[in-house]
């Protein structure tokens, strides 16, 4: 007689996937949004949701798909980065992925509520996903640059006076600096906002890139110059190479005429030249 015992493991249920990350991309520079958006949906576990261009834009996007993590350019056009944070927080968490290493922009974004901070070409892909995923979970993360400018404020900042007992002495440390002034208010609604930090990536005034970066004296091509705005992004050439659909033969075969054409060694030569960051003569044109 055939044994009519149920199989216990019949009845139970398929595994259910997990639900990918839903990640919103906010960069003015539509080379770095494609090749994060490519990176990032490369992922099994992480989605891309929407792009935006600006800081109005990524609000509007996180309000209406509510992702898991946003990512945020600070220099933008229009209503930047900074401007938007307090708005975005409220959605999402917010990792800055910036290209903005200034001191005090760091503390700004942190103290408006970002999770963490990344310089670009201070974090590989992987570490980008990690962060992404941690982010989500509560865990911040930094890049040294933005480290130190955090270690920085720390420093400058009144030490605790409600140590424990015994812990600590009134009279041993230094003299005080003065503490950061409150940071602005941001009652106004979003659509008053103006840029208070620069302006597009192209062309900011301020600490950071020189407002006119004139690159035609290097004479790239368009693939050429698209291909060193992802050098400039931290992108490996593999990454490259998946994000304008080209092998990574023809990526290294770009890199050396972008590296001649650029009078450079390395890497982070160029993406300085590139940028109008590199000291002395380099960075006002050839030499």
């Amino acid at each position: 007689m055939q044994d009519q015992t149920p199989n216990p493991f019949e009845t139970l249920p398929s595994a259910t996937p997990p639900t990918p990350l839903r990640v919103v991309v906010a960069d003015d520079n539509p080379v770095v949004r494609a090749g994060l958006t490519a990176l990032l949906s490369g992922r099994p576990d992480i989605t891309v949701v929407a792009e935006a261009a600006d800081g109005r834009t990524a609000w509007e996007a996180a309000h209406t798909h509510r992702p898991d993590v946003v990512l945020l350019d600070v220099r933008m056009p229009g209503v930047d980065g900074i401007s938007a944070l307090p708005y975005l927080v409220r959605i999402a968490p917010v990792l800055m992925l910036t290209y903005s290493r200034e001191s005090q922009i760091v503390q700004e974004a942190l103290s408006r509520g970002a999770g963490g901070y990344l310089v670009h070409g201070e974090f590989t892909a992987d570490q980008l996903v990690d962060a992404v995923r941690d982010i989500k979970e509560g865990r911040p993360h930094f890049t040294p640059t933005a480290a130190g400018a955090l270690l920085a404020q720390l420093r400058r900042d009144r030490p605790s006076s409600s140590l424990p007992e015994g812990l600590g002495d009134a009279t041993a440390h230094a003299p005080e600096a003065p503490m950061p002034g409150p940071s602005p208010s941001f009652a106004e609604p979003l659509s008053q906002l103006q840029p208070n930090v620069g302006q597009s990536s192209s062309g900011w005034t301020g600490g950071g890139r020189p407002a006119a970066v004139d690159r035609s004296r290097f004479q790239l091509s368009a693939r050429e110059a698209e291909i060193m705005d992802l050098i400039a992004s931290g992108m490996t050439n593999q990454q490259i190479a998946a994000t304008c659909f080209i092998s990574e033969k023809t990526v290294k075969n770009h890199i050396n005429r972008i590296f001649a054409k650029l009078h450079s060694t390395s890497r982070a030569e160029a993406a300085a030249k590139w940028l109008g960051t590199a000291p002395g003569p380099s960075a006002r044109g050839l030499r």
